[in-house]
Parts: structure tokens; sequence; C-alpha cells
């Protein structure tokens, strides 16, 4: 196989590196599986063990990627081979599905190579994008915590992963709130979410968004995303009151991608439930899985939902196509609602979430299986919408939120995104709905589960190992 394609021209809209941290995650299964095995059997004799030498040329160095990218597309280069470089064609030894696995493996390795993202210094110092800033630990001694809300008088909800939620007021994190749903806490499903309604110095309303249990015959536990939501008196969960529930038939017996976030906007409310480890049901209109959901704030469904009138169709279904969202955001100027979402290996996205659109998953994708094996050489078709950002290798993105304090003005209403196995911050630049810059802003700290701009101006992180929540401030 001779000289490489330009990845970032073709199949990334924003170049971003990172740097391999944590091989906890599936995420970070990169240089394993099938598709090193096609490397070594169909592409090491040109290009050596490590991408960069050998006869064919480096697929490492980006100014040596003379053909691919100008002339010819990878696949097309690979499939038809090129006389005028001494490229063989592979078209009766690799299906397309396998080129561009090997595409994917070669862009880990070249984006693994160039990495070379901010850490703190000697004195716990981070230098990135204008600014010299701290972490600084405000809540500790966490059990898995997940998402984050802010109360009126400069106190927190805390969502923990198993359940229930906890309140940090006046410096001290508060005994558990009792009365809370039970939640199915296996995997990735548990409390997932608390949020507080937009008017909730008026009408007190906490949204809870979590994995609820069913079981079937034979007792076998099945679950799926539900909300609710309540107020909180005397620490006690009161005036529980249901949001959002499917039918029965609908729950999954994995533990894999709930994927909820919420987001409130004009007396609607906008939800995620992930494809539950269920890939094809999320071209599948009539299941909840795999899509974002629009309600109003009651539960109630809005009659101008986009599939609301088509036979079949689950009625709250406002996009689909959407593997595991970990993240929803509404923009603070443009009222846009923005989304992160896992991907497979490689492959995870930034979209901007708009009434009826097909996503794509998993017809289209930028990654492959965790294994190494590939999904599909489509990595776009009409009809589906292509993410405004896509990260190969995976970060894990999770929680995303724009920032609309004053304490780093020149970051204001730029969006923050976290990584779970990469252990970064990510700042995206956002200009009429497209992302004109990316830059990481922070590495090494731990998982980044989620991401919340506080009303006191600071940004905040919800951290996983070590569990707890923490806040940058700036180092002068």
């Amino acid at each position: 196989m001779s000289t490489s394609i330009n990845m970032s021209k073709i199949y990334l809209t924003i170049a971003t590196v990172f740097s391999l941290t944590l091989p906890l995650a599936a995420q970070l299964r990169i240089g394993t599986g099938n598709v090193k095995e096609l490397y070594s059997q169909h592409c090491k004799v040109c290009h050596g063990e490590d991408l960069k030498d050998g006869l064919g040329g480096s697929l490492i160095d980006k100014e040596s990627w003379k053909i691919v990218g100008k002339e010819q597309t990878f696949l097309d280069y690979v499939l038809e081979g090129n006389a005028a470089t001494g490229m063989p064609p592979f078209k009766d030894q690799l299906s397309p599905a396998e080129i561009r696995a090997l595409e994917i493996y070669i862009d880990e390795q070249r984006q693994i190579a160039e990495a070379n993202p901010p850490k703190a210094d000697g004195a716990g110092v981070y230098t990135a994008d204008g600014y010299k800033f701290r972490l600084e630990t405000v809540v500790e001694s966490l059990d898995i915590p997940w998402s984050v809300d802010f109360l009126p008088n400069g106190g927190m909800l805390i969502a923990e992963r198993p359940g229930p939620i906890r309140r940090f007021e006046d410096g001290k994190l508060h005994p558990p709130v009792e009365g809370t749903p039970d939640v199915w806490a296996k995997g990735q499903g548990g409390m997932l979410e608390v949020a507080l309604h937009p008017d909730y110095t008026d009408n007190g309303w906490v949204y809870l968004a979590y994995s609820a249990a069913a079981e079937r015959k034979g007792g076998k536990a099945m679950a799926m995303t539900k909300i609710v939501r309540g107020r909180i008196i005397d620490n006690a969960w009161r005036d529980e009151a249901l949001i959002f529930e499917a039918p029965e038939e609908t729950y999954i017996a994995t533990s894999r991608h709930f994927g909820t976030r919420l987001v409130f906007k004009d007396g609607d409310l906008y939800f995620a439930i992930g494809d539950r480890g269920r890939q094809d049901d999320a071209q599948n209109l009539k299941l909840p899985n795999g899509k974002i959901h629009r309600i109003y704030d009651d539960g109630r469904v809005p009659k101008d939902n986009p599939f609301v009138d088509q036979k079949g169709a689950f009625p709250t279904i406002w996009t689909y196509g959407n593997r595991n969202a970990q993240g929803l955001d509404l923009h603070p100027l443009t009222g846009e609602i923005w989304e992160s979402e896992h991907g497979p290996r490689g492959g995870d996205e930034i979209n901007l979430i708009e009434r009826g659109v097909n996503y794509g998953w998993p017809v289209i994708t930028h990654g492959m299986n965790y294994g190494g094996t590939p999904i599909t050489e489509k990595t776009a078709m009409e009809g589906m919408a292509q993410p405004k950002l896509y990260w190969t290798p995976s970060i894990a993105v999770c929680g995303i939120d724009f920032y609309e304090g004053d304490v780093f003005p020149e970051w204001k209403h730029d969006l923050f995104a976290g990584g779970l196995a990469s252990q970064e911050l990510h700042r995206l630049q956002i200009e009429k709905g497209v992302v004109v810059e990316s830059s990481i802003v922070l590495q090494g700290a731990g998982r980044v589960r989620d991401v919340a701009s506080g009303p006191d101006g600071y940004l905040y992180l919800v951290l996983n190992g070590p569990n707890r929540i923490v806040r940058l401030v700036p180092a002068e």
C-alpha cells in the first residue's frame, strides 16, 4: 500500500488530536484487533511496522501524501491502485469496508503520533488558549457523579450513577435526598441526569432522568430511560409526576448506551435515548432508542413533532440515527441544540440537532467496531446529516456545555466538551452553525463526565477517577 491520504481534508471536519492514556474504555483499543492484522498482512511490507518507513513512504507524515485526497479517494486508491506511484490494486484482496477500517487505523496512528495536549506544570497550572488556570476541587468523595445542576442559592444538585441525588449547599455535601426513584444501576445505567426547570424559583420542579427496570417472564431484568419530575422539600423527594416512560415491550436487557441528557427550550423538553446496544434500532422509527425526543415539559406530546402523524412511528421522536448521545445543550445566543455522541472505535461526534433529521447511525459512521472489524465503508449518504466535528480516534466524548461566564471572557459562548477515555476538555468555537476551531484545554485530570457553566462565572467539570467536581480558576 502506497502513500496515504490527508485525512484532515477528507474525513475530519476539524483536525483534532488525542493522547492515549486510560486503557479502561472500549474506545482505547487502538492498534488492536482485526484491523492491525489487516495492516500487517497487506501494508507493513511497504510502510513498516510503525507506519513511518519503507519503500511505500510514511503514512504518518502528511507531507508525503501526494495522490490521495487530491487525485483519488483513499478507497479508490487502495481498490484500484496507482501505476504512477507503484501502488498495487487490492480489489481482489480487501472489501471496501476493510479498506475503511484500515483508513481509520492509519488515522489513529497519525493522530497519536502528533498529539501534544496541555498538561499541568509542577505547580498544577495549565496554560491553554490564552489563559493560565488551576483546578480547584469543590466537591469530593462522591459515588460516580454523572451530572450536576446549580441551585439559585449557589448550591448544586448532583446525580450519582448508583442514585439517588445529593445536595451541596453552604460548602457542605448533604445526605442523599430521600425517596427518589429506584434506578437500574448496571453498566452505563443509573441516575443519569438531574436538571432544574427554567422557572425553578417559581415552581420548584426538579427533573430526573434515569434507567428504570421492568421484569419480563422468566425473571429477566430489562431497562429503559424514564423521566420524572418532583420537588425537594426537607431533603426528601415529593410531588413526583411522570414525564416520560417508554412501553415495557421496548425495554432491553443490555446495560449499554442509555445516553440521557435534558434540554429545556420554549416550554419543550428535549432528551436523548441511546441505541441501547441495538444499533439497527436507531433507524427504526417505531422504537424509542437511538433517538432525540421532544415533549412538553409536563410530558404531553407536541402535535407538530416530525413523525407524530406517521403510522407506527414513536410520536416523541425529534431526530433519529443517534448512537449514544452523551451531551445536549442550548446555544445561549442562537437557541440551537447541540449534541455530543459516542461513536464506536472512532467517530465520536458533535451534531447540530434539527427537526426530523437522520444522523445516519449505523448506516454511515466515521468509526469501526471496537475489535477492529469494519462496520461499513460509508461515511456519508444522501439524506443523512454529517457531524459538525468528529474525533478519530475517539475521545469518548461526554457532557457538553456552552460557557456563559465572565471569568474567561475570551471563551464566552464557546462549547466545551469532556472526554472520558482521553481525560480531556475540548473547546469548540462555533460560528453560524459551524465548528470553526477546536482545541484541547486540559488533559490528565480524570475522566470528564460532565461540563457545566456555573452561575458564578466559573467552568465546572464532573470527574470520574477520582470522583469529584472541580472548577477552572485563573492562576494569576
